[in-house]
């Protein structure tokens, strides 16, 4: 099986800390994930993954490390509530590519969703849950981005009491029985992010 290890992201470390994340030595554990912080760009800047094959990804254009190992984790209780990354999404402007790309990497399509103009395919990288959106018919050859990252907060009402104004209001998510709420540009982040409650008990 695939696994993410890291992410790259070109935050600083004190803008994660005031949204209630808990920053050790520039990094934020979830999920066995190291969130790295404070690097040059713009967002999520490149990943690490496990179990993949390495040069796979080569045309997708996104920073890639393959690791014989991922890090030891350090976890540490997040003030914001927040328990996992639920998914991260990739944007492309050739989605049948990078499906190949992520395919020839040896991460399995689970499904895909078609949106009419746009089109979703979902992968799994241990825990996480990879979201790759893209048009139904290719716009271009240029990179893929690594977008967008959706926590699971235990308590998302606890959430919204802490971030207050710099988070949106909640609404119905396209899960069943759970509900998603945007970080606001004010929060002063690069990087786009929403939190969501949890599954809901089966």
């Amino acid at each position: 099986m695939a696994l993410l290890a890291a992410l790259d992201i070109a935050d600083p470390p004190s803008t994660w800390a005031a949204l209630g994340f808990s920053v050790v030595d520039d990094t934020v554990w979830v999920d066995n994930v190291a969130h790295r912080l404070g690097l040059a760009g713009a967002g999520v800047v490149g990943w690490e993954l496990w179990g993949v094959a390495d040069g796979a990804l080569a045309a997708e254009g996104i920073p890639t490390v393959v690791v014989d190992e991922p890090e030891a984790p350090s976890p540490a209780p997040h003030a914001n509530s927040v328990v996992g990354l639920d998914h991260i999404v990739v944007m492309t402007p050739d989605h049948a590519r990078t499906v190949a790309s992520l395919e020839g990497a040896g991460i399995e399509c689970r499904r895909v969703r078609d949106l009419g103009p746009r089109v979703q395919a979902f992968f799994r990288l241990g825990p996480v849950i990879l979201e790759v959106v893209g048009p139904a018919e290719a716009t271009g050859d240029g990179p893929a981005e690594l977008w967008g990252l959706a926590w699971t907060s235990s308590d998302l009402e606890a959430t919204a009491a802490l971030l207050g104004d710099r988070l949106r209001a909640a609404k119905d998510a396209v899960q069943p029985g759970r509900r998603i709420a945007t970080l606001d540009a004010s929060a002063g982040l690069s990087t786009l992010m929403t939190f969501m409650s949890p599954e809901p008990s089966r």
